[in-house]
């Protein structure tokens, strides 16, 4: 049985690594200045980044339903069933959007949509699980189910360089923003299931990871063979895009 998987660019992969991958990746929309544009498509990371440091007005989307239904009828004819990974459910309506297209008869038992609440590097890894179990034999009911029992087997933690894109997204409060910014503080954030939640504050960047490295002894995120830690950098261009270790080397 041929398994194809299928994500979105919120797991980092880009179109040039998905073909290496042999996976499929749907590009995130972006409307940025009352323009739509997909991300590695027609907008690269450094130009999006580039609009956010010129305070362009910036909104996401999800993946509309046609071309996530032209994703999947294109791979069917070349596979017999389809692995969707999407970014968690708690965070977007793309996962539910693609649900409910999958509960369309023409797809039963051929799209299985799994919501195990990942995003960014822990989405990432899912796609890298799902090759591995569909490698071992398995199919996409087993491969859904596996991966769904452990969703609640990762976590995230993020730091920020500035309080700005939290305040416009309502996160906090204006007030907060401009004391916070004021003090230096910088919030850490928490991705633990289904929400973005505050985990904490530091008084300087460099100290968020000190509060990060005694979790770091345990497994902050598990695969079906042993724990992983993932480093990313997004400003860091010079780095790779992810670092990788086994915990018992940190």
């Amino acid at each position: 049985m041929k398994i194809a998987v299928v994500t979105d660019s919120n797991s980092g992969i880009t179109q040039a690594q998905a073909k290496e991958m042999g996976v499929a990746v749907l590009p995130m929309p972006f409307m940025i200045d009352g323009e739509t544009y997909y991300e590695d498509i027609t907008l690269t990371r450094e130009q999006f980044y580039q609009r956010l440091k010129d305070n362009a007005d910036i909104a996401t989307s999800q993946p509309t339903p046609d071309s996530i239904l032209k994703m999947w009828d294109k791979l069917l004819k070349e596979y017999d069933q389809i692995i969707h990974i999407p970014m968690s459910s708690g965070l977007s309506g793309s996962c539910s959007t693609a649900m409910m297209l999958a509960g369309e008869d023409e797809y039963e038992g051929k799209v299985f949509v799994v919501d195990n609440r990942r995003i960014s590097v822990t989405q990432y890894q899912s796609v890298k699980d799902a090759q591995m179990l569909a490698a071992m034999g398995m199919d996409g009911t087993q491969i859904k189910k596996r991966l769904e029992e452990t969703a609640a087997d990762s976590v995230i933690f993020i730091t920020v360089d500035t309080l700005k894109y939290l305040k416009k997204g309502g996160r906090i409060t204006p007030a907060a923003a401009a004391l916070g910014t004021l003090l230096k503080i910088k919030p850490v954030l928490i991705i633990l299931g289904e929400k973005l939640d505050s985990f904490g504050d530091e008084s300087a960047s460099r100290d968020s990871w000190s509060r990060h490295r005694p979790l770091s002894e345990g497994p902050v995120f598990s695969c079906f063979c042993s724990p992983y830690i993932f480093l990313y950098h997004i400003y860091r261009s010079e780095l790779p895009l992810f670092f990788l270790y086994h915990t018992y080397l940190l």
